[in-house]
């Protein structure tokens, strides 16, 4: 699975000019911790986030002079992390902890903002049902990665947790099945009941 399969397409954003309360409503009105900044061709230039309406209160309160913040050009962060909606969902994740933030605009090639994926985007792939895992490893892994009839093979889903019955042509063949379903999104765990008729990694 994608950024692209699971991403907001719905995106709301703001510019540089538009004022620092408008952006600050849009934020609370859509429930949203951040908004992308974009230019006039919607090409991702910044974000504002929570963080940064915290860091202008602080500044504010602590400053003798507060100087006057009228727009969101002036607090946005112009380093923004993204990630292309070809990417994984696992390098998605893995973007979000590393870096430690809570979400990633989807930019094209010329940095056009296509969507975003949130942290909730990438807990909700633990949620497939059940029924859809199975028919992705009889169709996608079993058919068309093994070259296996997938009605020769037991295959049952339950909460996320696989398990293989039955008899398959080669260890190797049982072995590659487990190390695929293990990787696909949803899958908890692989419990691998399968035997073999050949061998192929005896010595």
């Amino acid at each position: 699975m994608q950024v692209v399969d699971v991403m907001t397409t719905d995106v709301i954003s703001v510019t540089p000019d538009t004022p620092i309360k408008d952006a600050a409503r849009l934020m609370f009105r859509n429930r949203v911790s951040g908004l992308p900044v974009c230019d006039e061709s919607s090409c991702l230039i910044g974000i504002i986030t929570e963080a940064d309406f915290l860091r202008l209160e602080v500044a504010r309160q602590e400053a003798d002079e507060p100087q006057p913040i009228e727009t969101v050009g002036e607090v946005m962060n112009r380093s923004v992390l993204t990630i292309g909606p070809d990417h994984s969902i696992a390098e998605a994740a893995r973007k979000m902890v590393v870096n430690d933030v809570n979400r990633l605009p989807v930019v094209d090639a010329r940095s056009h903002i296509l969507g975003i994926i949130s942290r909730l985007d990438v807990v909700a792939v633990f949620t497939r049902p059940d029924d859809v895992i199975e028919d992705e490893i009889r169709e996608d892994v079993i058919r068309r990665v093994l070259f296996v009839d997938p009605d020769s093979v037991g295959v049952s889903v339950a909460n996320g947790i696989v398990t293989f019955e039955g008899e398959i042509g080669t260890r190797t063949e049982a072995r590659l099945l487990e190390e695929v379903v293990r990787r696909l999104d949803g899958v908890i765990r692989v419990e691998n009941g399968l035997s073999w008729r050949i061998d192929d990694e005896a010595r």
